[in-house]
């Protein structure tokens, strides 16, 4: 499903993404762990061209992202054609971006109407079954503001399922929640993971990453040093560096 290669970022003198390597499989979910600062937000977004690397290449779904090869030249696609491509890939942030002055339903429905031309009627059948899905049919007549920070990242996590993405990409989604709320949120992610849905997980919560992820990737410095299953890289690290990191949360 996803495949990067070499993949460079930098940000003025700041070299944030180092060479980037890294196979996603259809149906596989990856938690990427690390320090803050260590590239795993930059490289979420540049897999769905939020950001343009400066080197390297990355394919989802077989299709080159944000770029297109014509001969032996890399030519830059126009915005319409970058937005079509993000079609595929559903992402959820830190901080939830509702609409605050459309209803809940309203914000599920939003994508599918106005980019999909998705017919209403249509649109809000799979509205509420999304919010069904997500534990919030009772609160598709509400506004952002009438619910909780857990309840909002269902309602972003639902908005995003309705463009029926072939990937969804997770930057700490619950970092922005109360610790009691956290729950509900990564309950709503093991029904997506249990599902077969392709995952991409930025997060702090190692027992999440234990109990759901297929695999386990640990970035620092804008490299990644150690990948593999949860077992191996959570019970038995390699890299002193990851065992450094997984001291303070184990």
């Amino acid at each position: 499903m996803v495949v990067a290669r070499g993949v460079h970022k930098r940000f003025g003198q700041l070299e944030v993404l180092r060479g980037i390597d890294l196979d996603v499989r259809a149906g596989e979910v990856v938690v990427m762990l690390g320090p803050s600062g260590s590239g795993k937000s930059t490289f979420l977004r540049c897999i769905n061209h939020l950001e343009q690397i400066d080197a390297g290449s990355i394919h989802v779904g077989g299709r080159l992202i944000g770029h297109r090869v014509s001969g032996s030249r890399v030519h830059h696609l126009r915005p319409r054609e970058v937005t079509r491509q993000r079609r595929d890939i559903g992402m959820v942030f830190q901080h939830f971006n509702l609409f605050p002055h459309q209803t809940v339903l309203g914000n599920v429905m939003e994508a599918p109407v106005g980019v999909l031309r998705v017919p209403k009627a249509e649109a809000k059948k799979t509205a509420l079954a999304l919010l069904e899905r997500v534990g919030l049919s009772d609160k598709a007549g509400a506004y952002p503001r009438q619910l909780s920070g857990g309840q909002q990242q269902r309602v972003a996590i639902a908005r995003a399922l309705a463009m029926r993405p072939k990937l969804m990409l997770f930057d700490e989604p619950t970092s922005a929640l109360d610790p009691e709320l956290v729950g509900e949120v990564l309950g709503t992610m093991r029904d997506l993971a249990r599902d077969g849905l392709t995952m991409i997980v930025v997060t702090h919560e190692v027992g999440f990453a234990k109990e759901v992820a297929d695999r386990v990737v640990f970035m620092d410095g804008g490299r990644v040093l150690e990948s593999g299953s949860p077992q191996d890289v959570l019970d038995r690290p390699s890299n002193p560096r990851t065992r450094a990191f997984l001291s303070r949360f184990l």
